[in-house]
């Protein structure tokens, strides 16, 4: 996986499969969101071992998601899932994501997603603990990296 620019977050490699496709043989778009839901709990110490959380911080809902698709995925192969923090606030984070080829150059499509982190047993708002946050500033966009990030 290579890309033109430095950017902020991270870009998870990820394998397109068959099962990935609709009819067309292009990726069915209810997969996009499931790319990122793997790409966000991939190797950060926050995802479910043995059934179940490996800390407090896994509880949380999307509140809002929104995707605009640019240029179908076509086939199986390699993309990558660009993701990064827009902003953390006590119990929200808002990230923003693009779906790319795996040389870069193809934004396939990009949105946003919101998350609240639960109390795990009032299903309320809770703030993100400290690890959260650690591991959220090496995710976070500074002020106005997202101009110039998009690609046609």
């Amino acid at each position: 996986m290579t890309t033109t620019a430095v950017l902020p977050g991270a870009i998870e490699p990820f394998v397109v499969h068959f099962d990935d496709l609709d009819a067309m043989g292009i990726v069915h778009n209810a997969r996009y969101a499931v790319f990122l839901e793997r790409a966000l709990s991939n190797k950060r110490g926050h995802s479910y071992a043995g059934g179940r959380p490996t800390t407090t911080d896994v509880m949380h809902a999307v509140a809002e998601y929104s995707i605009s698709y640019r240029a179908p995925v076509r086939g199986t192969g390699e993309i990558g899932v660009h993701f990064w923090l827009e902003s953390l606030g006590e119990s929200s984070a808002v990230y923003r994501f693009r779906i790319i080829s795996a040389d870069g150059r193809t934004v396939h499509a990009e949105g946003r997603r919101v998350n609240v982190k639960l109390d795990p047993r009032t299903l309320r708002p809770a703030p993100w603990s400290d690890n959260a946050r650690e591991v959220a500033g090496a995710l976070l966009a500074p002020v106005g990296a997202e101009e110039g990030t998009q690609q046609d």
